[in-house]
């Protein structure tokens, strides 16, 4: 007897799981398929998930394919299965292609093909469906993107949009995602929402159409150049009924509302002064790192280095000033952005090609908190006290390297209306950074 064995989560049941299980068990004589629990998800960085372990059980039991359903719930549970159960072959789909070659010491391993454009039709629950994105771009964030939407329940990216045909020839060859090339509405016809990350000149008109043709949007930083483009598509989504985010990572990390918390909630004092720092040497020949007219320091780091400025001190400013270190096309290497307020000030700091401590501190009238570099990806953080001996340590914890798979639950729940309010990073918030956006862009255009 042939024995095979698969895993999953199984939320949501949808065709394409039905089809792996269907595929898996015609390769052998008898199905082992392991569910995982919602705990062991969580730690291992699965988020997400609607359907209780009990319900995907038996959607799993359903289909008929499984000849025994057992439960997945901690690390190196696989080899252990394998051993125990006598396997033949382990199985999972393609989107997994490497990441368990180390069990071929113990059975052969094989990666199925995944579903295309999979059907919510299977669908236990009809209130959730599974969201069918499309990525606009397909430059070296988009492939982070679409690896981190398999750790997110309720998510499927299924096409993909650059007119630039080489581009996505090679992003199909490697996703096996279908690319359009032509027609930008033909490609929103097959998608529920859009995630941009093209060059930044574009943002403004591919999310104006995207939420035009009734698409929630998410969009890379920075989403316009100005401060009217940013409330228009803000008051443009309101009107189509149809959700707007801007792709500011950190504001959606466990860690970073953490910390807000606990600075808003009195344990350092009064705030007077935020200062943060987001530099990165870079690849010199990157669009980030050489595009004098669109990109640089600012427009790629600073949004970040605004946001817990604007979270802790608001944006009612009283006062901004951009300074930068620019090469002789206009490209800036380096930019500080001083804000002042009533009470407070707060300083912003942009490298590219410059390197810094990339650090977060927030000074109050009873002590101070500081995040260690890099603080945009945040694990720990520190409240300090006069009293050097006293220190207050917070850890937490991130799925996957940068947090994309949390910016991309917060955008799920949004649209499935179970998000709650706008909260960790606001319509009002974005668009204040489009302001000194703008501010940013009128010093450089004298260059053009």
């Amino acid at each position: 007897m042939k024995k095979i064995i698969t895993y999953g989560s199984f939320d949501l049941f949808h065709e394409g799981h039905y089809k792996i299980l269907q595929r898996a068990k015609e390769l052998g004589d008898y199905l082992i398929v392991g569910v995982t629990t919602e705990h062991f998800d969580e730690m291992r960085g699965k988020l997400n998930l609607v359907d209780p372990i009990m319900t995907r059980i038996q959607n799993v039991k359903d289909t008929g394919f499984a000849d025994e359903i057992i439960v997945e719930d901690h690390e190196g549970q696989k080899i252990e299965d394998i051993q125990k159960y006598g396997i033949d072959t382990f199985v999972l789909g393609s989107d997994w292609v490497g990441k368990f070659d180390y069990l071929k010491q113990y059975c052969n391993v094989v990666y199925l093909e995944r579903t295309p454009n999979i059907s919510s039709s299977l669908i236990r629950e009809d209130r959730f469906k599974i969201i069918r994105i499309g990525i606009v771009g397909t430059g070296r964030i988009t492939y982070r993107f679409f690896s981190e939407t398999s750790y997110v329940s309720g998510a499927e990216v299924v096409c993909a949009y650059n007119p630039e045909k080489e581009s996505g020839d090679y992003f199909h060859n490697r996703t096996g995602l279908t690319v359009f090339n032509e027609n930008y509405e033909q490609f929103l016809e097959e998608v529920d929402a859009v995630y941009v990350a093209s060059p930044n000149e574009t943002h403004y008109e591919y999310v104006k159409k995207a939420i035009e043709s009734g698409k929630h949007v998410l969009c890379e930083k920075p989403m316009t150049f100005t401060h009217d483009e940013a409330l228009e598509l803000y008051d443009l989504a309101k009107e189509c009924g149809v959700c707007l985010m801007e792709g500011i990572r950190a504001a959606y990390l466990p860690g970073f509302s953490q910390m807000i918390s606990v600075a808003r909630s009195g344990r350092i004092g009064e705030i007077r002064d935020v200062e943060a720092a987001f530099t990165r040497l870079g690849d010199p020949n990157s669009r980030e790192m050489s595009d004098a007219k669109y990109s640089g320091a600012f427009l790629e780091y600073g949004s970040y280095c605004m946001l817990p400025i604007f979270k802790l001190l608001g944006s009612d400013y009283e006062d901004v000033r951009l300074e930068s270190i620019l090469k002789e096309d206009g490209f800036d290497t380096f930019t500080k952005i001083q804000f002042r307020y009533k009470d407070a000030m707060a300083t912003a700091k942009a490298g590219a090609g410059v390197k810094a401590e990339g650090e977060l501190v927030i000074a109050g009238t009873q002590g101070y908190i500081y995040v260690p570099a890099p603080w945009w990806i945040m694990r720990s953080f520190d409240v300090r006290y006069e009293d050097s001996n006293h220190i207050d340590h917070y850890d937490t914890t991130i799925g996957g390297g940068d947090g994309f798979r949390y910016e991309i639950r917060e955008f799920l729940s949004k649209i499935n209306g179970t998000g709650g309010n706008d909260y960790k990073l606001t319509a009002g918030e974005s668009i204040a950074m489009a302001k000194v956006v703008e501010k940013f862009m009128e010093g450089r255009r004298k260059f053009w």
